[in-house]
């Protein structure tokens, strides 16, 4: 009987685990945008971190983001982020913006996304 226990105890032990570890903060990879090196276009970028996910279309024009389009965004309460992140990012020419409270995973990977995006279009300038 002890050691059913022991074996039920390592086993709520990992999956306690295994649950931290799926919900920690996703780090932001952006930065400001450099616009000298910026290719106009439309570009896509997807990223993954933790249980979110995110694919963004980027439309650059006269070397700024002008229009940020979410394709898919798995996440479970983080879709506050939506409406919100690409905003931000537009108006500040960054990837790297305040979080919006409630959703920090989620904003982190919209804004990942975009900087995967943009990483495309600075590559076309090469």
């Amino acid at each position: 009987m002890v050691r059913k226990i022991k074996h039920w105890a390592v086993l709520v032990s990992l999956l306690v685990q295994l649950l931290f570890w799926s919900c920690a903060t996703t780090a932001r990879i952006g930065s400001t945008i450099r616009p000298e090196k910026l290719v106009d276009g439309i570009y896509e970028g997807s990223f993954k971190g933790g249980l979110n996910s995110a694919k963004v279309r980027v439309t650059i024009k006269d070397r700024k983001i002008v229009a940020i389009e979410i394709l898919e965004h798995d996440t479970l309460k983080g879709k506050k982020a939506e409406p919100v992140i690409p905003k931000r990012i537009i108006e500040k020419q960054s990837t790297r913006v305040d979080a919006v409270t409630g959703a920090t995973n989620s904003s982190n990977v919209v804004m990942n996304a975009v900087q995967v995006a943009v990483e495309k279009a600075y590559s076309e300038s090469r």
